[in-house]
């Protein structure tokens, strides 16, 4: 293998991470078991470098709490049978598990990757093409009545029905949604913003923005930058329950939701009260781009204080966001309209934003969210720092 190929891939809820060979030469010897739960810097691995001695290949840096959420795979998938025919290129263990999971045989999927390797992406587009080319499932047959619910396999036999795994992230997602909902007692509050000064400093610079930054001005950064300067002035919105304790972060790192296409992923912009408009739009626009390009590292995805996710960018005007554990409240944000308001008794257009405020009630209450909000209110209405 050459020196940056991939060599193998850790799994989470949160990232699917590939780790590049340090070295040239041959695998010579695997130390850990696909799927098995690792301490940070375990050797995993040998590199035979030419001919000289193996070279020790360590674990990513993944912290233990996050690789202990990595389930090891019962001792039956791995009894499963290897492939007729051998695949083209190395394979990571996420190839493999799909591989079992899903009974492919690899040697028939053609692989996209450098070299013919057979990627994720590869793997989902075959078992789409094979459950296409499946036969509609015959009709169900009549069975006996029973007491009890029909078992969940049954399903499968309904004619048009397709049946697939959730994946490793979506599955995540799921048990911390509930587990959520279990831990915090969710209230939200939804305030109008006008937007309107925000809007016609965003007109004025966005041409000039895109020309020597290379990436666009959205309204994102300047709620992000609002937002800090409102969590500066109420810290117990920036702050987490341990038990009976509050804890008190003394940096603000802001979570950003990205949309994926298999999920959500709320990558961190750490220390984001130390960044002004133009750096918040920056390491939005890296952290968004590596999200989609499964190019984060672990660690990224670790350590936020309060969350913000912008469900108005699909044309969304109000929703009631679910809190991203352990924190304690969480920022939904609406699109932006130009709407007919009055103001000074006539009517004007302005261009106005719905935000809405999940937060846990067991720590903060109504009063509170609604003087963080009308904090944020005011820094974006009352807008008048430069972006350049």
């Amino acid at each position: 293998m050459e020196r940056d190929e991939p060599l193998f891939e850790i799994s989470t809820d949160k990232v699917d991470t590939e780790i590049p060979s340090p070295a040239a030469g041959t695998l010579a010897e695997v130390l850990v078991e696909e799927g098995a739960t690792v301490g940070i810097k375990t050797v995993v691995a040998r590199i035979q470098e030419g001919a000289g001695a193996a070279a020790a290949v360590p674990a990513a840096a993944v912290p233990a709490a996050r690789q202990a959420e990595a389930p090891v795979p019962p001792a039956d998938e791995d009894a499963l049978p290897a492939p007729a025919n051998e695949p083209v290129g190395p394979l990571s263990p996420l190839v493999r598990k799909m591989a079992r999971e899903n009974n492919i045989d690899l040697g028939k999927v053609k692989g996209s990757g450098a070299g013919g390797r057979i990627t994720k992406q590869d793997v989902e587009a075959h078992l789409a093409g094979t459950r296409q080319a499946e036969p509609p499932a015959p009709p169900m047959q009549p069975m006996p009545p029973a007491p009890a619910a029909p078992a969940p396999a049954r399903v499968a036999a309904v004619a048009g029905a397709r049946i697939e795994p959730l994946g490793t992230m979506r599955a995540k997602i799921a048990e911390h949604m509930l587990a959520s909902k279990r831990t915090s007692a969710h209230v939200t509050t939804v305030h109008r913003v006008d937007m309107t000064k925000v809007a016609r400093m965003r007109e004025r610079h966005k041409a000039d923005f895109q020309a020597r930054h290379g990436f666009s001005l959205t309204y994102l950064p300047f709620i992000a930058r609002a937002t800090v300067a409102a969590l500066r002035e109420y810290p117990l919105l920036n702050a987490s329950i341990d038990g009976n304790n509050i804890i008190y972060h003394n940096e603000i790192n802001l979570g950003i939701a990205v949309a994926l296409e298999n999920g959500l992923i709320v990558p961190v912009i750490r220390a984001a009260d130390e960044k002004n408009v133009l750096g918040l739009q920056r390491a939005i626009v890296d952290l968004a781009t590596r999200a989609r390009s499964r190019q984060l590292k672990p660690d990224e995805v670790q350590g936020g204080t309060f969350s913000i996710t912008n469900f108005g960018s699909f044309g969304s005007l109000i929703g009631t966001p679910i809190i991203n554990q352990p924190q304690v409240a969480i920022l939904g944000v609406g699109t932006v309209d130009k709407t007919p308001v009055v103001l000074d008794d006539a009517i004007a257009i302005r261009s106005i934003c719905h935000l809405s405020l999940s937060f846990d009630h067991r720590l903060i209450d109504g009063a509170l969210a609604d003087q963080f909000m009308r904090k944020l209110k005011q820094a974006l209405e009352g807008w008048s720092e430069e972006v350049l």
